[in-house]
């Protein structure tokens, strides 16, 4: 099986070959076997695929709300207005669970038509998500207890997802996590700015600190490998936007509130925010953990200029501000540059 390699890539390594074949480092025959051992990657047809299946997913949207715009689909639509709710859950339980049958099937059918399977088992999603959503509104005791709902999202989506071996599944369930979390914390306080002191931000700080330990702790399980990577990815995000919003907004819950406080009060945010960063990407680096060091390097990059624009975006002329920002892009692009070459060239030696 050749290696797939984009042009840049194959130019490289096509140059490579050839100084080493001059060097004398290899011979006639092993440089020519070497550049028939891969090829230049042709049109990227998965993503093609990918993108087509998401637009046709938001035309059909589109095309939905078109159709209500029309008077006889008004006047039908007012008329389930007054159909039981019970109905309307069950109703669309019965579409999810087709949904996700077909979807299922056709998988194992048609393994290649990865994405026309996963925009099936979305829709199948959806389904569920208005099930449980009308399930709620048909129980409902008027006591605005609605995180309760989220919970029973976790449940059924993470059941779903095991059973059905879905990633996408599981990306709600942890969705829904999330979302029972914030719920109910802002229930318990009703609905206040702070849960034991905690905003929002800072609630979902420890939040993603359990989750990705959790995480780690599981991560020998063979049952939670298939999902592994996932819930590390949706910790790691969870962790770092809410440390992203704590170096911009500190613990402070109204805006009103914020508002009125100088930002150079929430600098120390900032540099707590850098260091998990910074600690992200050494840790990264240094066992290989490409997730952690993508996280690390990304939202460093990201709390350093959301400070750059906090602190200097009023107080600097606007031609010196976008040079300095310019040029500090241009150099963190000839860095990276450099340490892409390196590692070209460090996995060509290693590999030849």
């Amino acid at each position: 099986m050749k290696l797939n390699l984009d042009k840049q890539e194959s130019e490289f390594l096509n140059e490579s070959i050839k100084h080493w074949e001059k060097e004398h480092l290899i011979d006639g025959e092993l440089a020519e076997k070497l550049r028939k051992s891969y090829e230049v990657k042709g049109f990227d047809w998965m993503r093609l695929a990918k993108y087509s299946f998401w637009i046709a997913l938001f035309c059909g949207a589109i095309a939905v709300g078109s159709v209500v715009i029309d008077d006889r689909v008004i006047n039908w639509l007012k008329s389930l207005y007054y159909t039981p709710d019970i109905i309307i859950s069950v109703a669309s339980g019965i579409i999810a669970a087709i949904s996700f049958l077909l979807g299922s099937r056709w998988g194992k059918r048609y393994p290649e038509k990865v994405f026309s399977n996963e925009a099936i088992i979305f829709t199948g999603i959806l389904f569920t998500a208005a099930c449980i959503a009308f399930l709620g509104k048909a129980i409902d005791d008027r006591s605005a207890h609605f995180s309760l709902l989220f919970l029973l999202s976790v449940f059924v989506y993470g059941a779903l997802a095991y059973r059905l071996d879905s990633r996408v599944i599981w990306l709600f369930a942890l969705v829904s996590l999330g979302s029972w979390f914030g719920t109910e914390t802002g229930y318990q306080t009703r609905w206040s700015f702070y849960f034991l002191g905690l905003n929002y931000p800072l609630r979902f700080v420890f939040f993603s600190i359990i989750l990705v330990s959790v995480c780690f702790i599981l991560k020998n399980k063979k049952w939670f490998s298939f999902f592994w990577d996932l819930t590390y990815v949706v910790g790691l995000l969870y962790l770092f936007v809410s440390l992203w919003l704590l170096s911009i907004f500190g613990n402070y819950g109204s805006i009103d509130r914020w508002w009125r406080i100088r930002q150079i009060s929430f600098f120390y945010w900032g540099i707590i925010s850098a260091v998990v960063a910074g600690i992200f990407l050494l840790v990264g680096l240094k066992t290989k953990d490409a997730i952690a060091r993508e996280f690390g390097i990304t939202f460093l990059l990201i709390y350093i200029y959301t400070q750059y624009f906090e602190y200097f975006w009023n107080h600097t002329n606007k031609t010196l501000f976008f040079s300095i920002l310019g040029i500090s892009f241009w150099l963190i692009g000839r860095k990276a540059e450099r340490i892409w070459n390196f590692s070209n060239k460090t996995n060509l030696r290693e590999n030849a």
